[in-house]
């Protein structure tokens, strides 16, 4: 069964020194084609996959908010005439402060939207400013207000640690100004340097001074007991929220459900195949225009990589992989199906083996990277 959909929006007025999602500059793009495009391609997948209620639907991006009142609300329409979905559905959309309007707001709020995520990434400005990003730390908190005033209770904000210049006081100091918020989920990661990014090519030319690995450490060591103190339970590897505010879409990624992808770039997981649509706006947009979904890959997942997938996914999570349910899943145990790397990784005590679950212990997170990587064949 299907339980969510993703809906990739690639615009973006600035691009992040850090970002290598696909994405565009939005002057002179053909948005109205595009979003024509998503409609479409929402009507060729819902026909050869029909899908009742979705648990959650996720719009991200690039930035969504970056898209004019008209726009927005040319995409609300088509989701809420395409797509599956009521009241108790978990409506998401990724937001950029000092993007949203109060009119912007109303629009998303009007259309069942229930749950913004900001990127915030930092309250330093300077660091902001390194980082390429457009907002400032004032913008947070009007955006924030004002989500609040239009009837937004459920509102998320992403931070990204271990960027260049960045102390363990800098990053404490973001921490305190954050809970002032008064907001009820958190996601916090380690900066990733990716290829093709303005960052990946300072690295390269030895211009970015991170702040290294033991230092990215007491950062994301901070970062837990913080949360913890201020009462956001940890139920993934970079992920806090007050109870019942989980994210039901990303819980969707880690237990390996099934999930539309729509839009240039984006990747879904349907009737055990995984697929990404093509980036280019133009490649994305000249299939569907035939009639044809956008696929650049199809993928038929074997039933050992499922199985690969559903412990490396499920390990994110603080409550580990329900063993009866890969019993259930699978028709094998994976205590013994993964003896192996079970045994190896309890030895180093990264995992704890239970009766109901396989899950990373509190040390066990810091080097999640290397347990993950043990279960892929």
């Amino acid at each position: 069964m299907i339980k969510a959909a993703y809906i990739h929006i690639p615009f973006c007025e600035h691009i992040c020194h850090y970002c290598d999602f696909n994405k565009v500059y939005l002057k002179n793009q053909p948005v109205r084609e595009y979003l024509d495009s998503l409609d479409k391609e929402m009507d060729l997948a819902l026909k050869e996959t029909p899908a009742s209620r979705l648990d959650s639907i996720f719009v991200g991006g690039g930035t969504p908010t970056a898209l004019n009142g008209k726009q927005l609300e040319q995409l609300c329409s088509t989701i809420n005439r395409q797509l599956p979905y009521d009241s108790s559905t978990e409506y998401t959309f990724e937001a950029n402060p000092g993007d949203l309007s109060k009119e912007k707001l109303q629009i998303l709020h009007d259309a069942g939207v229930n749950r913004l995520s900001f990127g915030v990434q930092t309250f330093n400005d300077e660091l902001l400013k390194k980082i390429g990003r457009s907002h400032r730390a004032k913008d947070v908190f009007q955006s924030i207000e004002a989500a609040k005033q239009v009837g937004f209770d459920n509102i998320s904000i992403d931070l990204i640690y271990s960027l260049p210049g960045q102390t363990l006081q800098d990053f404490k100091d973001t921490l305190e100004t954050s809970f002032t918020l008064d907001i009820v989920h958190y996601s916090g990661y380690s900066l990733i340097i990716e290829p093709k990014t303005v960052f990946y090519n300072l690295m390269r030319r030895g211009k970015l001074p991170t702040p290294g690995e033991d230092v990215e450490a007491e950062m994301y060591d901070l970062l837990m007991e913080q949360m913890d103190k201020h009462g956001f339970a940890q139920y993934e590897i970079s992920n806090f929220a007050k109870p019942g505010y989980e994210s039901r879409h990303n819980i969707t990624y880690w237990d390996n459900e099934w999930y539309f992808g729509f839009g240039a770039g984006a990747h879904g997981y349907v009737n055990g195949l995984r697929r990404s649509n093509h980036g280019p706006l133009k490649k994305y947009m000249e299939p569907i225009e035939k009639g044809q979904l956008p696929i650049l890959e199809e993928h038929k997942v074997p039933l050992e990589e499922q199985m690969e997938e559903e412990m490396f996914l499920g390990l994110r999570k603080t409550e580990g992989v329900s063993i009866s349910r890969f019993k259930e899943k699978f028709g094998k145990n994976p205590l013994e199906h993964f003896e192996v790397q079970i045994k190896q990784h309890s030895e180093k005590k990264l995992i704890i083996a239970g009766e109901e679950h396989i899950k990373l212990t509190r040390r066990g997170r810091f080097l999640g990277n290397e347990v993950f990587q043990s279960f892929i064949g």
